[in-house]
């Protein structure tokens, strides 16, 4: 059994760890709170202008965007969404299982892969498998930018349009609620068309001042919607989960604290047995 001072050395150890991981889930649960209030405030945006560029295959045929035109996926572009810092539970390693398991099925049907990294996290884990990596960026913070994911962003577009990949994916952390967070993957190029069943034969939209100029506006805004909101539900599920995996981390040492307790008390005692056995075996020797 070891000493009292060393089980004493340990007691002090874990209790600043529990110190530490009870003030970052504090501080966690706090910004949680703000990144879901981003998060909610892009969501409806995000989605109306996916509903309205999912339209856009069923009108205006004279025009055919390139991001519109669907072609033969000889080689694919994925932009992976993770964290910048760890101590967030499994967010990030569900994020990778997703992405690899997309990039086996298309490299099963022959195509290339190419990536674009978000997020420190991201960066580190795919740099070591060797695959080509167009873009990363990293330190976005809790609040990212719609300008600081353009450049990335940019990158990814340009090689489509150039043909270098043929389709182009994300896949990021999708919030469900405290509890559960899930990865998502979802086809940003070329864009699906949306359900138009509710939608006139020869219905279309009026462009000013020309449906080339406003098609390719509204595609671009598009991008930085899908990739924007991806972003800040990201850092939501971030903040989400390591409260959870912190709260998690504190209950255990407040447990190894009792049970190390209980290790001193018996050691303790033991040690108090031995002292009075000597005391009265000293004075039965007299």
């Amino acid at each position: 059994m070891p000493g009292t001072k060393e089980i004493r050395t340990k007691i002090a150890s874990v209790k600043s760890t529990q110190k530490i991981t009870k003030a970052m889930e504090m501080v966690a649960a706090s910004k949680m709170r703000r990144a879901q209030d981003r998060m909610r405030l892009s969501r409806p945006y995000a989605e109306k202008i996916r509903i309205v560029i999912g339209h856009l295959n069923k009108a205006n045929p004279d025009y055919r965007h390139p991001f519109l035109v669907e072609r033969e996926p000889k080689s694919i572009g994925i932009i992976v969404v993770s964290s910048d810092r760890g101590l967030c539970g499994a967010l990030n390693t569900n994020v990778f299982k997703s992405t690899l398991m997309l990039m086996r099925e298309w490299q099963g049907k022959g195509a290339k892969v190419n990536l674009c990294l978000l997020g420190n996290k991201g960066v580190a884990f795919f740099r070591r498998l060797g695959l080509p990596i167009l873009a990363s960026i990293g330190g976005l913070g809790d609040r990212p930018h719609v300008k600081d994911l353009l450049g990335s962003v940019k990158v990814m577009l340009d090689a489509y349009r150039e043909g270098t990949i043929d389709r182009l994916f994300i896949v990021n952390a999708q919030f469900v609620n405290t509890m559960t967070q899930k990865p998502v993957v979802t086809q940003l190029l070329p864009v699906e068309t949306s359900d138009a069943g509710d939608l006139q034969e020869h219905w279309d939209y009026i462009y000013e001042p020309n449906a080339a100029e406003i098609i390719d506006g509204v595609l671009m805004r598009y991008i930085e919607s899908q990739v924007y909101r991806s972003a800040v539900e990201s850092v939501a599920c971030e903040m989400a989960a390591r409260m959870v995996a912190m709260k998690a981390a504190s209950d255990n040492a407040g447990k190894l604290i009792g049970d190390l307790q209980l290790v001193y008390n018996k050691a303790r005692q033991a040690a108090i047995t031995k002292e009075l056995a000597e005391i009265v075996g000293g004075a039965a020797a007299v």
